[in-house]
Parts: C-alpha cells; sequence; structure tokens
C-alpha cells in the first residue's frame, strides 16, 4: 500500500505567494503526494494577548507576541485560491489545514479530497461539527491528546456525518524530542479505533518517519522549508528540499521492501540457492559398490545435488559407480 506524503508547508512561505510556490514547485519535485498549507482569519485563530510558545520564542525572540508574528505569517484568501490552481497546474494536490470557521467555510470551495485537523483543534467542538457535516474523509492529528480526546472527537465528528477517519500520532513540539516520539502509540491508535493511522512528524532528520512506515503507517506528514536559515517559527524543525527528497525515496524503498508477509523464496534469490546451500558430495575418491560413510562422503558447495538433509538416507548405500573427490554423490 502506497503510504501519503503530506510535505507540510505551513506557514514557512513567511506571507509570501512567490515563496509558497516554489514551496510548491519543490514538494513536486521532491515526491510528495500533497503541498499543504495552513488558512486561518487572524481574529479568529488567536488574542491579541496570545504569548509564544516556547520553541517560538526560541525562533523568533520575544519582542513580539504570536498574535503579532502569525499576523506576518498569514497569506489572504484570493492568495489560496491562486495556490490551489497552481498545484493543479503543478499536478500535486493542494491541501490547506483551516484554524477557524470562516477558513472552513472558504476551503470548502476547493477541490481539497479531505480535511487535515490539526492537533490543537481536538477539543475544539464547534469546529469539528462544522468539518464533520461536511461529509468528507477526514485525517486527525492527536498531539497532546489522551485515548479519552480522542474518542470525544471521533464520536463528535462519526456522530455529525464524517466519512472516513485517519489518526496521526504526533508529538507537538517543534522539534520534538526523540524520547518524546513514541512511535509505539501509532499501534495503540490502531488497536483502540480501528481506523488507518499514520505519523506527523516533528523531529528532525527523516529516520522516525522512515520507521513510522515500516511499522504501518499509511500516511506521514512533514514538515518542510526552502531553507531552514529563513525567519519564522518553524523552519528550524523542517527539512530542506533535498533532505525531503531523501524521505520520500527512503519511504517509497521501505514500501516495497514490506512485502505481503509470506515467506517463501524471493525471484531475486532463487538463483543463490544452489550457490548458497551444500550438497552430499565424496570427500576422497570412492570406488563403485563401496559403502557411503562418514570416511568417504560429507556436505559442501554447491547446492544443486543431493540435500544434507537425506544425510541419513545416503550414509549406508553402496555407490553405484566411482566418484573422484568432490564429485556430487548420486544415488
Amino acid at each position: 500500500m502506497k503510504t501519503l506524503i503530506i510535505a507540510e508547508a505551513g506557514v514557512n512561505h513567511n506571507g509570501s505567494i512567490e515563496i509558497a510556490k516554489r514551496m510548491i514547485i519543490e514538494a513536486k519535485r521532491c515526491g510528495a503526494d500533497i503541498v499543504k498549507f495552513q488558512t486561518a482569519q487572524l481574529g479568529m485563530l488567536l488574542s491579541k494577548n496570545a504569548a509564544k510558545a516556547d520553541y517560538q520564542k526560541e525562533t523568533t525572540g520575544n519582542e513580539e507576541n504570536q498574535y503579532e508574528m502569525i499576523k506576518k505569517l498569514l497569506l489572504t484568501y484570493e492568495q489560496f485560491d491562486m495556490l490551489d490552481k497552481y498545484c493543479n497546474e503543478n499536478d500535486i494536490i493542494f491541501l490547506s489545514t483551516p484554524f477557524d470557521l470562516a477558513s472552513i467555510d472558504f476551503l470548502s470551495k476547493l477541490d481539497m479530497p479531505f480535511w487535515k485537523i490539526p492537533s490543537g483543534e481536538i477539543t475544539n467542538l464547534p469546529y469539528l461539527i462544522k468539518i464533520a457535516n461536511t461529509h468528507k474523509p477526514i485525517i486527525l492529528s492527536t498531539g497532546m491528546s489522551t485515548l479519552e480526546e480522542i474518542q470525544a472527537a471521533i464520536t463528535v465528528l462519526r456522530d455529525n456525518g464524517s466519512g472516513k477517519i485517519t489518526l496521526l500520532h504526533c508529538t507537538t513540539e517543534y522539534p520534538a524530542p526523540y524520547l518524546d516520539v513514541n512511535l509505539k502509540a501509532m499501534e495503540t491508535l490502531k488497536e483502540e479505533f480501528n481506523v488507518p493511522v499514520g505519523y506527523s512528524d516533528h523531529t528532525k532528520g527523516i529516520e522516525i518517519s522512515i520507521a513510522a512506515v515500516a511499522m504501518g503507517a499509511t500516511v506521514i506528514e512533514k514538515h518542510f522549508t526552502l531553507d531552514r536559515n529563513m525567519e519564522g517559527p518553524d523552519h528550524k524543525a523542517s527539512l530542506e528540499p533535498d533532505e525531503l527528497a531523501s524521505m520520500v525515496r527512503a519511504i517509497r524503498n521501505v514500501e516495497l521492501a514490506i512485502g505481503n508477509g509470506e515467506k517463501r523464496p524471493s525471484e531475486s534469490e532463487k538463483k543463490n540457492i544452489a550457490v548458497a546451500r551444500k550438497s552430499i558430495i565424496a570427500s576422497r575418491n570412492i570406488k563403485k559398490g563401496e559403502t557411503f560413510s562418514e570416511t568417504n562422503i560429507t556436505t559442501k558447495r554447491p547446492g544443486n545435488g543431493i540435500s544434507p538433509m537425506r544425510w541419513f538416507e545416503v550414509l549406508g548405500k553402496k555407490a553405484i559407480k566411482d566418484f573422484e573427490e568432490d564429485e556430487l554423490i548420486v544415488l
């Protein structure tokens, strides 16, 4: 099964539609299936007194609050409409996460295949109801959440007519410490809620996303940026394009390697059976009529003769012809 790879542009365009377009091109070049943005109306997203998260203070300083920081990072609805069209022109799926009710209304008019609900909205009842009422499939991130909170959100979504739900395990820290990743929680989500699962990756590097795919993730979401040294809150915890491309290649290789679980010789290794296995072979010259014993036969490569698993069947039998040392024994 092909993993859905979401390249999370987020607000790493820094409020520039030209940078956003370049990110779309890079996401496509890197092999991502979807490029995702974030859509919000500032006054509906946060209050003017909202403080920054610690990671935001570390990446953008403490001179301005979160409201002033986010104000510089948002694109207009008109610009998102342009980006949707630009994605269509460049053969990559456009997606954007709404962060308020008005943005849900706007994005509903675009041809997005599903909704991506961020971890921070999992307890936002009016938001969940409004999205569920569109009847589209939903991918729901579960960072910072308990199983009880996730169950409550799923119940609200289903009771209000949502489409298929996929859950993403997530650690909401930027970057997320490896010690806090707890990838096995992804398996817990699958067992507990009987839905497809994936992973929204906020760690540095690409190895955790690759591991998540090996553990059964059907969706991977990963932040990327054109340059980690750009100003803005999320660049430091994002992949640069070449790293994103490496992650996509690695995930596709892992998908090929997972296989169907049936244990049997593969087509590529069948030709090596005779090379790697052993046969019953004369350990010295043997005369016709001589009895095979542990003093005149042994096991050596190649493996295209009598299998050593028939060792006791061969012992005690008589040679039907002369055998030279290292010659395959035949009965």
